[in-house]
């Protein structure tokens, strides 16, 4: 019998490596292809006036972060199909990482299955007036509006926290369900790595400039001097930022003997940190999950409710039954996740109740 299809879209490292992890636990029974994100249908003429006039160079989906994407396809051995048209597949299901940009035609004819990337973007003045006014998230630049097309069968996210924000912002409550995510349910091991400095007060920036938001960079370094206080102080800066540009601000205005990374594994810089500052970056969660002092643009008691499941590294478990048995079940996303639940709380034992409550 030949396997059922199943295509999914990738973007970020982030969102790249966590389809990887969920693909390959369905390999015995799916045959897994995936593609960059992409714009198809009426909204396709749309998607490529932006590619064209640039509009999107500093998104995932073109550019260095497309390129890192390809690369990691190709250095695995997974099948690249390209907006859908290298291998011409029909597809029995979708595994999405955004609503924002994504296939319609595909999406209306297949059934599909989102998967949370990490934090979203702040619901700021303009992605508010992005939602009220037009039907195109792609112009709030960034994942702030992740579920206003509500165009998924079933959304599977990071925590409580995040069901509430996603039913906010658009997607019906009957299609959530806590799963955690991949990359962000286990973060207390990576306390146990090889990275050689240790306690410095670590700065995760975030390519707020880059993607058309306001910040005055020299302030926020001498923000994070004083926050420092004469303490070792160290930036790990973000992968979409224009490096000799921040690297420059940093040598101007921080403290003599300021380290600066440009790459390496940030989680294992935030384990071996004494405290954590942040802008709009996901791995503010990694911090709060290892108990350390943080910093955020975000309000940190509204992070610490939506902090992502932390249970044991079993989300892409969860994520891969929910997709193999949505696709074979005869039905809407809010059916098979009735029978789903039914069949979770079930299974759950006294010992393991908190099965029973996601």
């Amino acid at each position: 019998m030949s396997r059922k299809k199943v295509l999914f879209l990738i973007g970020s490292p982030n969102q790249t490596t966590q389809m990887h992890q969920i693909a390959q636990l369905l390999e015995d029974e799916f045959e897994p292809y995936f593609s960059q994100l992409y714009y198809d249908g009426w909204q396709r003429p749309f998607y490529k006036f932006l590619l064209w006039t640039g509009g999107l160079n500093k998104t995932i989906v073109t550019g260095k972060i497309k390129e890192k994407a390809d690369k990691y396809l190709a250095e695995h051995g997974l099948k690249n199909d390209f907006e859908a048209r290298v291998y011409g597949n029909t597809y029995d299901l979708i595994v999405c990482c955004s609503d924002v940009v994504v296939p319609w035609p595909l999406v209306r004819t297949t059934k599909t299955v989102f998967v949370q990337e990490g934090m979203t973007d702040p619901l700021n003045f303009w992605a508010r007036q992005v939602k009220r006014f037009t039907r195109y998230p792609i112009l709030a630049i960034g994942t702030a509006l992740n579920g206003m097309n509500n165009c998924c069968d079933v959304y599977c996210v990071a925590s409580e926290g995040y069901r509430e924000h996603f039913a906010r912002v658009g997607v019906d409550r009957d299609k959530l369900v806590v799963t955690g995510i991949p990359n962000f349910d286990n973060i207390e091991r990576v306390r146990h790595n090889d990275f050689p400095h240790r306690g410095y007060v670590l700065v995760a920036t975030s390519d707020l400039r880059e993607t058309f938001t306001p910040e005055n960079r020299p302030k926020f370094i001498r923000e994070c001097a004083r926050i420092a206080n004469g303490r070792p102080l160290a930036f790990k800066l973000h992968p979409n930022e224009e490096l000799p540009r921040a690297v420059d601000e940093i040598k101007e205005h921080a403290p003599p003997g300021t380290l600066i990374f440009t790459d390496g594994n940030t989680d294992h810089m935030i384990a071996n940190c004494v405290e954590l500052i942040t802008q709009y970056s996901t791995v503010v969660y990694v911090g709060l999950a290892l108990g350390k002092p943080v910093h955020s643009y975000f309000d940190v008691d509204d992070l610490r409710r939506k902090l992502p499941w932390q249970n044991g590294g079993t989300s892409a478990r969860r994520i891969a039954a929910i997709c193999r048995g949505f696709a074979h079940f005869e039905g809407s996303g809010p059916a098979f996740l009735r029978r789903y639940r039914a069949e979770e709380f079930a299974d759950s034992s006294p010992a393991d109740s908190s099965l029973a409550v996601h």
